[in-house]
């Protein structure tokens, strides 16, 4: 390697990824800036977040189910209330 250029001459001369692989060795791939080769840490962060890209909340987390868990546990904590009233008359 030339100290003016950083790069290496050649692929051999490349620094190797070195992730653990499935049969327990290390990845032989040419490592990119962050350490890694393309496919155990490449440059992609995954898709956009937004309603527009699928990242509508579904389920236990999306807000229609959060309002009316508070609603329904209001309503119980009300029913509880009346009738802690009726019973210690």
């Amino acid at each position: 390697m030339c100290a003016a250029n950083p790069m290496p001459r050649s692929l051999a001369e490349a620094r190797r990824c070195g992730a653990k692989t499935r049969l327990g060795g290390r990845c032989k791939q040419a490592a990119m800036a962050n350490g890694r080769c393309r496919m155990h840490g490449g440059t992609n962060p995954g898709a956009p977040f937004g309603p527009e890209n699928g990242a509508w909340r579904h389920g236990r987390k999306s807000r229609a189910f959060q309002e009316q868990a508070r609603a329904i546990s209001q309503l119980l904590r009300s029913v509880r209330q009346v009738v802690a009233e009726l019973t210690s008359d």
